[in-house]
């Protein structure tokens, strides 16, 4: 078969497929018509949400930021009324950031502000003395995809259950901790919190054992540094 005959076979071939595709867009042009329709409304609906995620996101991120600056407020000098902007006592201080965090941990809890939020709430209902709804927000706050963020709150958990006597879980979290570290709490950090967590319960010889592990690991770092000052004694 020559180059001309091929060239034509190839030619006719082109036109009958898009023949073929005309009559059939023009039999079905009902189905067609539908389905254009859809799409486009999909892609309108898709815009409409990323649109809305992203307002919703800065507005979070606004009432985030109002709560933690209220969170890190001044506190009065002892004995002087609180003025405008400081708190009289660290109580105070907390419940009004706490209110605000709650406020968002509600409102935009789907956000990753909102788990923020969640974890911040947990933080402040610890210092207000709350335990129980502590240990409820920073549950929350820790089932967060953010490794940097899970992480903070479990290391919060921890404190929290070795101030309530359940050691057992607190171990447990600082050794997950250890083997799944983040930006927001390296693995020494956590060996450092689980020594000492040793050293009070009377576990003096896993203590040192934790603390030569992190000067080991850490010869240059504070942490390496504050292992050594333990292993001292100082």
């Amino acid at each position: 078969m020559d180059t001309n005959t091929r060239h034509s076979l190839k030619q006719n071939a082109i036109a009958q497929a898009t023949a073929n595709s005309m009559n059939w867009v023009s039999g079905h042009r009902s189905s067609v018509q539908r389905w254009t329709i859809i799409a486009v409304a999909v892609l309108a609906v898709g815009g409409a949400l990323l649109g809305f995620s992203a307002w919703s996101s800065s507005n979070a991120q606004t009432a985030l930021n109002a709560a933690l600056d209220v969170y890190s407020a001044p506190l009065a000098a002892p004995g002087a009324p609180a003025t405008d902007g400081a708190y009289a006592t660290n109580a105070d201080r907390a419940k009004a950031a706490n209110q605000q965090f709650t406020a968002v941990a509600d409102k935009y809890g789907w956000l990753s502000e909102g788990k923020k939020a969640h974890y911040f709430a947990g933080v402040t209902y610890e210092d207000l003395g709350n335990n129980s709804a502590a240990e409820t927000e920073l549950k929350t706050a820790a089932s967060s995809w953010d490794r940097n963020l899970s992480n903070l709150a479990k290391l919060a958990l921890a404190g929290l259950y070795h101030q309530t006597n359940r050691d057992s879980q607190a171990i447990d979290l600082f050794n997950a901790l250890a083997a799944k570290p983040s930006d927001t709490v390296p693995a020494v950090e956590a060996q450092l919190d689980l020594a000492d967590l040793y050293a009070a319960t009377g576990r003096q010889s896993d203590a040192m054992a934790l603390w030569a592990k992190v000067k080991d690991s850490d010869k240059e770092g504070p942490a390496g540094s504050l292992a050594a000052q333990k292993l001292a004694g100082k």
